[in-house]
């Protein structure tokens, strides 16, 4: 019986240019648990992870809208974890017979209140807009901005995980046969003050990079990032695109990837697999099972031919 971190993209949740409805991301979460339990059914033993950007970013203008006031990224942060990981939990449970064996976790994930990232805002939430729109919401609200594709963003810090608080809650969870959807979107960012408490900051951790230090920290035999292309690409968008199978971490250093998507799967991955040497795989939702079975998506080992065996079905 495997353990493996699935982290599910924001894109797999909910699909670029689609409505941040209600029923929009019911749909779409109802998919991502059918393919998590074909998972389950193959004897893995599943620690979900999800996205939050579009989700975040909306309550936040929300918020500011409605003239309620503007909450901090951390409470907003908390706010996503638990209306996607109810979602994610009731539609786990309905697509799995037996007792339900899920539970969400608001998660909290300390940050170094010194990282550089919070002088160079970079980590795309909300809606997306034209140029001329994200200009005018940079004026009226003080945002930072940046393109990401075709659309501009609004873009908050995004420091690197240092620390999951709960990390001991979870393994006792995992022990007891439970599947944990926790970290969403991350995790809660939060600092250590000198006197040893914690207090919430004002940005959003990178989903890919928290989901890959609670793999190690579970020592998962894998770390699947799933999202909404089938694999990573060298040369995306012209026409020497090529789709990656087996590769290293050492293979995937000398390439260029897309900072504001691709790029931090591909050092999550590198991270995890450079820590503890088990199997990192980066593709489709619809996919999973493939990925573990080596016959889809990007699968990231050690060393070439490191692992020539799929992770097994668990026996009967």
């Amino acid at each position: 019986m495997a353990r493996v971190v699935v982290a599910l993209g924001g894109n797999a949740l909910l699909r670029r240019g689609e409505p941040v409805s209600a029923a929009t991301q019911r749909d779409n979460i109802r998919r991502a648990a059918t393919a998590l339990a074909r998972l389950m059914e193959d004897g893995h033993r599943l620690v979900v992870t999800h996205g939050n950007g579009p989700q975040v970013g909306l309550l936040a203008l929300q918020g500011e809208t409605a003239g309620q006031g503007r909450f901090p990224l951390d409470v907003l942060g908390a706010e996503t974890e638990g209306m996607i990981g109810y979602v994610l939990q009731q539609e786990l449970d309905n697509a799995c017979p037996g007792p339900a064996r899920f539970a969400t976790l608001l998660t909290q994930v300390e940050v170094d209140p010194r990282d550089a990232a919070f002088g160079a805002p970079d980590k795309p939430v909300g809606p997306v807009y034209s140029e001329a729109q994200a200009r005018s919401l940079q004026q009226q609200r003080g945002w930072a901005i940046a393109p990401d594709g075709p659309a501009w963003r609004r873009v908050v810090p995004s420091p690197r995980p240092l620390r999951i608080l709960e990390i001991e809650v979870i393994r006792l969870l995992v022990d007891q046969g439970v599947t944990v959807i926790c970290a969403g979107g991350g995790g809660i960012p939060v600092v250590r003050r000198p006197d040893g408490t914690h207090i919430g900051v004002e940005a959003v951790i990178d989903k890919d990079h928290a989901s890959g230090l609670l793999a190690a920290e579970l020592q998962a035999d894998a770390f699947l990032m799933l999202t909404d292309v089938p694999a990573v690409f060298t040369g995306w968008g012209t026409p020497d695109q090529r789709a990656l199978g087996d590769v290293t971490p050492l293979e995937l250093s000398g390439m260029d990837f897309a900072a504001g998507s691709m790029g931090p799967k591909v050092r999550a991955a590198c991270d995890f697999v450079d820590r503890t040497g088990a199997l990192a795989g980066i593709g489709a939702l619809d996919d999973a099972a493939a990925i573990l079975a080596r016959q889809a998506g990007t699968r990231i080992d050690p060393v070439p031919g490191f692992r020539t065996v799929p992770l097994q079905r668990s026996p009967a």
